[in-house]
């Protein structure tokens, strides 16, 4: 396999092992939360790509579908400190990132104590994001970019790892605030979650509705999950796979898109953080089903949870009937 030389092998010797072992650790994790979570096999390793690659991901789908189960699942199997915040319209930016409260001490004397608030954690669901204000919306931008808060001017750092887990129900959209277009590309994957078939769901009857169920338990700890995201940037990359990231994400700008569709129906195209997104996204993959290197198989896996938060259609697309999940398979027509 050729690869470039800024993306070349790791050249220590414990690389191959590293990768196999925690391949075998991955397995295991699978495993757990599969006893919880029944009939989303391509949504849990969506989920895990995105904390692999130490990024946040936005999970769409109607009621009732595990959603806020699968994130409390990971929290519990991966050993995180996990919190949940339900966004409405009233929630302020100080409900999540927290304030500032005047104390007094027993010798009379006043000062500003920083309580936190619910995002000083290691895996934050924020549930239903999009019925949050933009106000308290843009709170959660900076926390997503840069691992910190900041409050009358004072910068607090967030534990490591940081991850944000948010839902959004595509149904009812009355009282909801879009996400704007910067916070998107802030989140490496958008997973649609869809309903189970009809096996998982026949398993899922009889498991969650007796008398007893089964409880997630720990596999990973903060620390194991941190090495894995150090070990996921020594993955090595093809010269290939290089060439099928960028090939894919150009072909998606309508000025620089050879495809008439692209030019015709998109508004604006994934930028470079949607190239960096599948590098991580893909050696995350890789490594998940214990594979030294990826292929460019995963940029065709993952093209459409990397791009479909990170593209629009024109008003006259949209009118008639064109999609962004069609113009990104047409756009991985040639990878195929």
């Amino acid at each position: 396999m050729t690869v470039t030389p800024a993306l070349a092998p790791d050249p220590t010797p414990t690389l191959v092992a590293d990768v196999d072992a925690l391949g075998q650790r991955l397995s295991l994790v699978r495993e757990r939360i599969h006893r919880i979570i029944f009939g989303q096999r391509e949504v849990v390793d969506q989920a895990l790509i995105t904390l692999l690659a130490g990024g946040h991901c936005l999970l769409i789908g109607v009621p009732g579908l595990a959603k806020t189960r699968l994130v409390e699942t990971l929290g519990t199997v991966l050993g995180l400190d996990d919190k949940r915040i339900q966004c409405t319209p009233d929630l302020m930016p100080a409900d999540i990132i927290g304030s500032e409260v005047l104390e007094e001490s027993e010798g009379g004397r006043r000062g500003f104590r920083f309580i936190q608030g619910p995002v000083f954690c290691q895996v934050l669901m924020a549930d239903e994001i999009n019925r949050a204000s933009p106000r308290t919306q843009s709170a959660l931008l900076q926390a997503m970019q840069e691992g910190r808060v900041s409050v009358a001017g004072q910068y607090h750092p967030l534990p490591r790892p940081f991850h944000v887990l948010a839902t959004q129900n595509p149904l009812e959209q009355e009282g909801t605030y879009p996400l704007p277009e910067a916070q998107l590309d802030r989140f490496l994957l958008q997973i649609d979650v869809t309903y189970p078939d009809l096996e998982a769901e026949r398993r899922m009857l009889i498991a969650t509705t007796g008398v007893e169920q089964d409880m997630a338990v720990e596999v990973m700890g903060a620390a194991d999950l941190l090495a894995a995201q150090r070990l996921v940037r020594r993955i090595p990359v093809g010269e290939s796979v290089l060439e099928a990231i960028l090939t894919l994400v150009r072909a998606g700008r309508p000025d620089s898109s050879e495809l008439p569709e692209v030019r015709q129906h998109v508004a604006w195209g994934p930028g470079p953080r949607a190239s960096q997104a599948l590098m991580l996204a893909c050696r995350a993959r890789a490594v998940l089903d214990g594979r030294l290197a990826p292929s460019v198989d995963d940029v065709v896996a993952l093209a459409q949870p990397i791009l479909r938060h990170r593209m629009a259609l024109s008003f006259a697309a949209r009118a008639d009937g064109v999609t962004v999940p069609g113009i990104i398979d047409r756009l991985v027509e040639p990878l195929r």
